[in-house]
């Protein structure tokens, strides 16, 4: 079926709260929502800390991803929401080791903040298999 949707969904809280899924792939094209560092109960990790909540935001939408049978090689295009654009640094230090070799498309936007306060930047990518 060309137009067939695959939904992925992770658990947290948000989800269901907002009517989103964490990714939707149709067809070779999968689009993950913002991602932010948290864990599977959506606690977010790492207070404080702009380099670890990017590296664990990779994590999960890479976790995403291999639930459709992608990696983070088939991403073409990140954005970043930043709420400090003082930290840009650290936030493209962990996007570049999670990204550096896959060269996506990227931007990076700063926001007045995101749905908790302590999460920091929030990330999504499109992926082509």
């Amino acid at each position: 079926m060309k137009n067939k949707r695959t939904k992925i969904f992770t658990g947290t809280p948000w989800e269901p709260k907002v009517g989103y899924a964490r990714a939707v792939q149709v067809g070779d094209t999968a689009y993950v929502s913002g991602t932010t560092g948290t864990d599977p109960s959506g606690k977010v990790l790492a207070p404080g800390d702009a380099y670890a909540q990017t590296a664990q935001a990779i994590r999960n939408i890479e976790s995403a991803l291999q639930r459709l049978g992608m990696g983070l090689e088939h991403v073409v295009r990140t954005r970043i929401y930043l709420t400090d654009m003082d930290r840009w640094e650290e936030v493209a230090k962990g996007h570049a080791e999670g990204f550096g070799q896959v060269h996506p498309a990227t931007t990076l936007v700063g926001v007045a903040r995101l749905v908790d306060p302590e999460m920091l930047v929030e990330i999504e990518a499109e992926a082509v298999s």
